[in-house]
């Protein structure tokens, strides 16, 4: 019989299969971002060809027996398990991917990371600030590799976005505006969910949406130094998940809108919300700078609006539609055919491609990987415009 190796068979894949290490995978959370994650571990080894590793699905964990015992069939995870400690103490398990609840990032991961277990965690980094400086505390103890999945900054578009600034092409920034919008719980009676609930979640459509236009803005243009902001909350009851009879109250934010500073002098706004009737994933950036400027949209990922003042005759200037596929733009020499448009989804691959590779070739994680560094500051930004918006002033960032 042949011998295993992840995804493939030994028996069936000679030279250079033979010589890539597999790692185990515990992976907490088996829903919407438990599916994602495990979508990327399978699509990557193929993809990347060929692979620093195989993943090895080792095992999947949920509180509730029946739906993750169902996840590991529909997934093909080997094993599955009712408590993250128990799957924590699992040697097969090498990498612990935390797709859980906003209030189960902490202790897990910081659990992880003493047990010398590589982290992949889901974002926001933790429910406050506080937990996720500890978390950051402990992955610097850590001989381990720690990252957080703010997989935007693996969108191809945005990572030649990155690509274009940090080559000067933009000169000297002075705006950065974001805007996250959708519309999923205009319905008063869409049920009170764990993300409208603060005790679970920490914030609403803040740490939701916001974490990541904070997390770009910080990617793109540098360390947000002060904020001035405002929040709602429009729908104040809620069905209750366990009885719909019953009414229980909404105690995060429906929607933000924050005035900030960069370090750098560039001045930008950040807008989020879950009450954008016909918006459904509309993430919007637009960069201004002194010799060009950018313009992203989500829900056309695959392209980019870019004026560069300096390449233009006057005739020609204005904002040009690029394509992001053709094979030297970022990511596309593992994909299609120019024109072949990627999706959502494969921003994942790409992260767990960056992730896995720091791992296995004990690489760096930044400065296109968000550590757990990078976690924290975009959750002490977030816990400062909720600051501004109870004290109705500007906040300075107090890192």
């Amino acid at each position: 019989m042949a011998e295993k190796v992840g995804f493939v068979t030994m028996g069936e894949k000679k030279g250079v299969a033979k010589d890539i290490p597999e790692l185990g995978i515990g992976m907490l959370g088996y829903a919407f971002m438990g599916k994602a994650h495990t979508n990327a571990y399978k699509k990557y080894p193929y993809i990347f060809w060929p692979p620093v590793a195989f993943p090895r699905l080792v095992a999947i964990c949920g509180r509730n027996e029946e739906a993750v015992k169902e996840a590991k069939v529909r997934y093909g995870y080997e094993k599955y398990y009712t408590d993250w400690k128990t799957m924590l103490q699992d040697s097969e398990v090498q990498i612990f991917d935390n797709s859980g609840p906003n209030n189960l990032h902490a202790e897990p991961c910081i659990e992880a990371l003493k047990l010398g277990k590589h982290v992949f965690c889901e974002k926001p980094l933790a429910a406050t600030s506080e937990e996720a400086w500890k978390m950051w505390e402990a992955a610097k103890a850590s001989p381990a590799k720690a990252m957080v999945c703010f997989n935007y900054r693996f969108v191809p578009a945005l990572r030649l976005a990155k690509e274009l600034i940090e080559e000067g092409k933009l000169g000297e920034i002075y705006h950065f505006r974001a805007q996250y919008l959708q519309e999923w719980i205009m319905d008063p009676n869409f049920p009170a969910v764990w993300r409208l609930q603060k005790g679970v979640s920490g914030s609403g459509a803040l740490g939701d949406l916001g974490s990541h236009i904070v997390d770009l803005a910080r990617f793109l243009v540098g360390e947000i130094t002060s904020v001035s902001a405002l929040t709602r909350t429009f729908i104040k009851e809620r069905p209750s998940l366990e009885d719909p009879q019953k009414k229980v109250p909404v105690d995060v934010d429906d929607a933000f809108v924050a005035i900030v500073e960069f370090e750098g002098g560039a001045i930008g706004t950040l807008e989020a919300s879950r009450f954008c009737g016909g918006r459904k994933n509309y993430q919007v950036i637009e960069i201004n700078g002194s010799k060009g400027s950018l313009r992203f949209n989500l829900e056309r990922l695959n392209e980019l609006e870019v004026y560069l003042t300096d390449e233009e005759p006057k005739v020609l200037r204005g904002f040009h539609d690029v394509l992001v596929t053709e094979s030297y733009h970022p990511f596309y020499d593992k994909w299609w055919p120019h024109g072949h448009i990627i999706g959502w989804e494969h921003t994942f691959v790409h992260a767990i491609a960056h992730f896995l590779d720091a791992v296995v070739n004990n690489r760096s994680i930044a400065p296109y990987g968000a550590t757990f560094e990078d976690g924290y500051r975009c959750a002490l930004v977030c816990d400062t415009i909720l600051k501004s918006a109870e004290t109705g002033k500007k906040e300075l960032i107090q890192y």
